[in-house]
């Protein structure tokens, strides 16, 4: 199903878009040219090295499986990739499991082979992420999931268990080689010197993520900046750059200084493959196609506004409450999921 075209303009009509601003924070020589998307169409991106193309607007996984109908779930799902959007995110713990066998639901008719699909295990050593691998496939019914990620990386101890004898990684490269997964990356929301020291210590072994995940929103350039110290670094390797929280699970709106679609422009804005949003509802879908399709590339007055704008609320992470606490560090009140 899609939106139709009054649907659309009705929805352009009631959204106060206001004027796009972001302060990516990263020197205007490590950007990406970002081209501008024909006027209501889904623009993509290249992921990293790898060459696959993604939709600049990525779906949620956890979102989804928040509404009470799962027949709801799977219409959101199909209606996002009827929409343009091919990029679905999700992760083992979801919901108990309960987002990934909803959108395994929805990827059945067709859908599956229209999408490039993510899931993260929070497996930390090689008997519990081959497992969640497994659970993984069976409960999104695929032979193959096409990105494979380490969920929740925020330990500064997590890299050397992961690379570890016996750790992770062993798993992952077994059900790359098996074709079970194609690409391999690492996700995280708490400190970019941890996002880059999973970096280095893969470099240290002789490997190279395909993809990080982090937070990239308009308080992160203020405290703890994935985007001034983990995304060069990204852009350097020809890393896919993943961003999610751009809204921060809507505490970054409640300092009144930014709206929703500002908010996904500045991600955007970023060197980013992929934007990730959590949609729980049509609306919230529609809100991010619009972002994504009147994405533009800010102009440098509209991210000094932006900087401005943000930088008291954003400056000791009090809208970020993922890096300043532990009540998203699901594996923190978990740690048998760690294996």
């Amino acid at each position: 199903m899609s939106f139709t075209k009054q649907n659309r303009r009705e929805f352009l009509e009631n959204v106060a878009l206001g004027v796009a601003a972001a302060g990516a924070g990263v020197p205007a020589n490590e950007l990406l040219a970002l081209p501008a998307a024909a006027s209501g169409e889904m623009p993509y991106r290249t992921l990293g090295r790898s060459g696959e193309k993604v939709s600049l607007l990525g779906l949620g996984g956890a979102h989804v499986s928040y509404l009470k109908d799962e027949n709801e779930s799977i219409r959101l799902v199909r209606t996002a990739i009827d929409n343009g959007v091919n990029f679905m995110d999700n992760c083992w713990d979801y919901s108990g499991g309960n987002a990934e066998i909803r959108m395994g639901k929805a990827l059945r008719d067709g859908y599956r082979k229209k999408v490039f699909l993510m899931t993260k295990i929070d497996g930390q050593v090689k008997d519990a992420a081959a497992r969640q691998i497994d659970e993984s496939l069976q409960r999104l019914q695929t032979d193959t999931i096409d990105l494979l990620q380490f969920h929740e990386v925020i330990r500064p101890g997590d890299p050397e268990r992961i690379f570890g004898i016996g750790g992770a990684i062993e798993a992952a490269w077994e059900a790359q080689r098996a074709g079970k997964i194609r690409y391999i990356g690492f996700t995280g929301h708490k400190d970019p010197d941890i996002h880059l020291k999973m970096l280095n210590t893969g470099f240290q072994h002789g490997f190279t993520f395909d993809a990080v995940q982090m937070p990239l929103n308009v308080m992160d350039m203020h405290f703890k900046s994935f985007a001034k110290n983990v995304v060069p670094v990204l852009v350097e390797h020809g890393i896919g750059v993943l961003g999610m929280k751009s809204m921060g699970f809507g505490h970054i709106l409640k300092s009144n200084t930014v709206t929703p679609i500002e908010c996904l422009h500045y991600a955007m804005n970023l060197p980013t493959s992929v934007v990730i949003n959590g949609c729980d509802s049509m609306e919230r879908l529609e809100q991010g196609l619009l972002a994504a399709r009147t994405f533009r590339p800010l102009t440098t007055a509209e991210l000094d506004s932006l900087r401005e704008r943000t930088a008291a609320a954003g400056r000791d992470g009090q809208y970020e409450p993922f890096k300043t606490s532990t009540r998203f560090d699901g594996t923190v009140q978990h740690p048998e999921w760690l294996g």
